[in-house]
């Protein structure tokens, strides 16, 4: 696969920051923890991820703004490009020593996500997009699965942790979800679970109270994988209503209908 001048500059980011998040990971036990609110932690190998895409991509497209987890949103110079960024997607699974985190990177332009980026450093998996180009890993053309019946299919979802409002609605969701699908998974880092369904690991996911840092590089993966992205109205607003449900055409409208009931 051949990478474009943007995607290098991108993936350069990413691979120096996943250098610090893995040597990190080995010491996760004598990181400095601060409490960000409850259930939701953010360590000193979050904050200096940031801080090395901020400058790797700032340095590389000085006149780009930035939308970032820690750091909020960062104006430009130029209106038209910013970079969605989340350092470390899966916090709470670092800090347990749970290697199922990633590196999430998005280019918005004029309001359209054009290139993406998800890194696992541990796993050494590199998901990658840019529009009209397909999605990959490692360098591998990647397509969404393609079954059809809900009992078929395993599905991924965030749960609200600790401190979230919501948990009954969720419940309702997922038990709406569990007594028609194959399984239903949690892996804890959202990014990760949109590249999963690109990929077709998943067959589907959904959750709500999501940031655009969450979701932005996954939605674009999932529909240069082939695949189907909404919101919870069937709309493309999932920045504004913080909610997404994603799979092939027809999985991605039997999950929906599910989700909210109506199935």
């Amino acid at each position: 696969m051949a990478r474009s001048a943007l995607l290098n500059v991108m993936v350069q980011a990413a691979t120096k920051a996943g250098r610090r998040l893995s040597r990190d990971f080995g010491e996760v036990e004598n990181l400095q923890v601060s409490v960000k609110g409850p259930g939701d932690f953010v360590s000193a190998a979050d904050r200096q991820a940031e801080k090395i895409i901020f400058e790797e991509l700032g340095k590389a497209r000085p006149n780009f703004g930035f939308l970032m987890e820690e750091r909020g949103e960062v104006k430009g110079s130029d209106p038209q490009n910013r970079w969605i960024v989340d350092p470390l997607d899966g916090t709470t699974n670092f800090l347990h020593g749970i290697p199922v985190f990633a590196i999430s990177i998005a280019l918005e332009r004029e309001g359209q996500i054009v290139a993406a980026l998800v890194y696992n450093p541990v796993m050494d998996e590199l998901f990658t997009a840019e529009k009209g180009k397909g999605a990959f890993l490692n360098d591998k053309r990647l397509r969404v699965a393609n079954r059809r019946q809900m009992p078929d299919c395993v599905f991924a979802t965030g749960i609200p942790h600790l401190g979230k409002p919501a948990h009954g609605d969720y419940l309702e969701q997922q038990r709406r979800v569990m007594r028609n699908a194959s399984g239903v998974r949690r892996l804890g880092a959202a990014a990760i679970d949109l590249c999963y369904v690109a990929a077709g690991r998943f067959d589907g996911f959904w959750e709500t109270g999501l940031s655009p840092w969450d979701m932005a590089a996954g939605v674009l993966m999932i529909r240069e994988a082939g695949g189907f992205v909404t919101d919870f109205s069937g709309g493309q607003d999932m920045f504004g209503t913080t909610s997404i449900v994603a799979g092939n055409e027809i999985i991605r409208r039997r999950l929906l209908a599910t989700v909210l009931g109506e199935a």
